[in-house]
């Protein structure tokens, strides 16, 4: 690592220290459905057309957005609709407008299977600001991991019909694994061919139904090469790439994101599951809640319930305890905790003795 990383760490480091202090909510995610679609191989969630959890009324959910409206500028927090699929709730324009209304930024990730330019025209109107598509891999690659014969070809029309949607924020997700990662060049090549200008490379945690499936996690080996592709991609400067926001990766801060490692999650993100839950991001399968809509008021469980997001000295233990690394990482992401507050996965430790070599 050099000095000028070495300094950027520390910028950073202070930083997160102003957020734990001040944590401003920047964004919310809303579960707004555990139903899906599809039966995705890798899904952390666990998701299936039929929820255990019913879908969370929107009645329910008013009460949050205008809590929070009451204590912060909404402009300034994006409410993301999240699931499952939230294509699958019939009011979900409905949901929309009533955050665009009361003024926040209303977000979405979607895996594109009904997504054509009529639901793009219908997002539009009502006041969709950013959109997140996942396309997983050249069509066989996607479709495997999708379990599907026809997700690729909606997965790209979906990508098709954003296009139409004026001044809308959005890109692609990809979620890299075993399978898929032999092939990204050519799926690049694809993504700028169809006009994608920015790009989220994901890898995949060992949760949910991902757990039972070893097929889905990458080697060591295969995760440099990762790294190295995502280096090699922002320098040609064709689209926009990035790795997503999963851990600290050592000598690789500062060349694979727009900025350095730090997890958001408590600090300014939070989330409402399905079942009202109050959490810290969607990505935290295991149960760090600290409320629940149901019994609480969203705000107060934000301003004064969330020290484990804010204080992670007790992540300081097991692969932890003598890390000279903690003072950036501070226990990696919150989402890489199992139920127990075990680290599962530290991605320093798989790349501690990589020599950068992406010529």
């Amino acid at each position: 690592m050099n000095v000028t990383q070495q300094e950027y760490l520390e910028a950073t480091r202070d930083y997160v220290e102003g957020l734990k202090r001040e944590h401003p909510l920047r964004q919310l995610f809303w579960e707004c459905t555990l139903r899906c679609n599809m039966a995705c191989r890798h899904c952390g969630s666990d998701c299936l057309r039929e929820a255990s959890v019913a879908d969370m009324a929107l009645a329910d959910f008013v009460p949050v957005l205008d809590d929070v409206a009451a204590h912060c500028a909404p402009g300034q927090v994006m409410v993301n609709t999240v699931g499952g699929e939230p294509l699958v709730r019939g009011d979900l324009m409905d949901c929309g407008r009533a955050i665009v209304e009361r003024g926040f930024v209303w977000g979405m990730v979607t895996n594109g299977l009904t997504l054509d330019t009529a639901v793009a025209r219908e997002l539009a109107q009502a006041g969709i600001g950013s959109l997140s598509v996942d396309v997983d891999g050249t069509r066989d690659d996607h479709n495997w991991l999708r379990n599907t014969s026809t997700g690729f070809d909606r997965a790209m029309r979906a990508v098709e019909a954003v296009q139409t949607i004026p001044g809308l924020t959005w890109d692609v997700i990809t979620c890299v694994n075993s399978r898929n990662i032999h092939r990204l060049a050519e799926l690049k090549r694809l993504l700028i061919e169809a006009g994608v200008r920015h790009w989220r490379c994901f890898t995949i945690i060992p949760m949910g139904r991902a757990a039972a499936d070893d097929s889905l996690q990458l080697s060591d080996e295969q995760f440099r090469d990762l790294l190295n592709f995502i280096v090699v991609t922002r320098r040609e400067g064709k689209i926009g790439l990035s790795y997503a926001c999963e851990g600290y990766l050592g000598a690789y801060e500062g060349l694979v994101r727009d900025y350095f490692y730090n997890c958001q999650a408590g600090l300014t993100v939070a989330s409402v599951r399905a079942n009202g839950d109050i959490s810290g991001c969607l990505s935290i399968r295991s149960d760090y809640s600290q409320g629940n809509i149901y019994r609480d008021r969203f705000w107060d469980v934000w301003e004064h319930r969330f020290e484990p997001y804010r204080d992670r000295a007790w992540m300081r233990r097991g692969a932890c305890s003598e890390c000279e690394a903690f003072r950036y990482c501070q226990g990696n992401g919150f989402h890489l905790r199992d139920e127990h507050g075990d680290l599962m996965m530290c991605h320093y430790n798989r790349l501690k003795n990589v020599k950068l070599n992406m010529r």
